[in-house]
């Protein structure tokens, strides 16, 4: 009896099911400059860039980390997709660019259709809701690599800046502000120390009053974009720099754009820390320090900016619930 692939555990026609089923959903993420469609080696995107003096490409790529292990245990994978890409929209709005198509890579052992479309219709709502067009991917079915259930994303964003209007940190000054923007909870960071204190205690079903939800919703919260508010102060050069509060925390990634010589002055008791934050904390009795440097503390993204500057910004951006937090010394 001869072996066929399906044999090995690679099923070619669970994997025309699942492009067959994204296809209409990443058409809608495209736009006039999107040349090509799904099923290309490769993505055609136009690079003219009429309205741009000295356009400079920026790029990104990014996981999600073990997020993962809260999705699986829920059943919900929709969310998964939406961090991914707002977590790399982030990333390179932090120097200023504006995102312009993005490429995913979803593997898995045993291929899903329902849940690759699941992960993938996240990555389109995220995509239309940033402008930004998924132009291509990778949806590989690996037999014992992943445990059952269980699968791996990971993505790529180009974006484009006015070399004019590139947000590197070079400008900051002593005496800048530091505005900090709310994160919607965890984003994708922490989730190893996270659950390791959490779910010997907890299920990720256990319905917490304090915090109004599951702890598995908590945890599930979409990774939060704050583009739409910041792309124009960027344009309008307002912002002396942008830092993206992920792995590391508010010191360690914010430290990245401070030039040398100056430093970080955050005041600690300026907001409060999410319910999310308490529960964890208490749940392993993490000292004030760790929680620092392993999670955003409720901090999604901090913008630096001259102190003259300071209360337009605050009112353009009331939306994401901005906070003074400090300055630079």
């Amino acid at each position: 009896m001869s072996i066929t692939y399906k044999d090995s555990g690679v099923n070619i026609a669970a994997g025309e099911e699942t492009v067959e089923k994204i296809k209409p959903l990443v058409k809608s993420t495209h736009n006039e400059k999107v040349l090509s469609n799904i099923g290309l080696f490769g993505g055609f995107y136009d690079a003219k860039f009429e309205n741009y003096e000295h356009p400079i490409l920026v790029a990104s790529t990014d996981g999600v980390g073990t997020k993962l292990k809260v999705a699986f245990a829920s059943g919900k994978h929709n969310t998964i997709g939406e961090c991914l890409v707002n977590h790399c929209v982030n990333d390179i709005l932090c120097c200023g660019a504006k995102p312009l198509f993005f490429l995913d890579y979803f593997a898995t052992g045993v291929l899903k259709p329902d849940v690759a479309v699941d992960v993938i219709s996240g990555f389109v709502k995220a995509c239309k809701e940033n402008g930004t067009a998924l132009i291509g991917g990778e949806t590989a079915e690996m037999p014992s690599m992943y445990h059952e259930g269980e699968y791996d994303v990971s993505g790529t964003i180009i974006g484009v800046v006015d070399k004019k209007n590139i947000v590197n940190g070079t400008e900051i000054k002593k005496g800048d502000v530091l505005i900090g923007l709310q994160s919607s909870g965890l984003h994708t960071n922490g989730y190893s120390l996270a659950r390791k204190v959490l779910f010997p205690k907890y299920k990720v079903d256990d319905f917490l009053d304090f915090l109004g939800e599951t702890i598995g919703e908590s945890l599930l919260k979409v990774h939060r974009s704050y583009l739409n508010k910041v792309l124009p102060l960027v344009e309008s050069q307002l912002l002396t720099g942008i830092s993206h509060i992920t792995g590391g925390g508010i010191i360690g990634n914010t430290s990245r754009i401070v030039p040398n010589g100056l430093c970080l002055n955050i005041d600690w008791s300026s907001w409060t820390q999410l319910p999310i934050f308490d529960l964890i904390q208490d749940a392993g009795g993490i000292s004030d320090q760790e929680m620092r440097q392993a999670f955003n503390l409720g901090i999604g993204m901090i913008l630096v900016a001259r102190p003259e500057n300071v209360d337009y910004i605050i009112n353009f951006v009331k939306d994401y619930n901005p906070i003074l937090i400090g300055n630079i010394d």
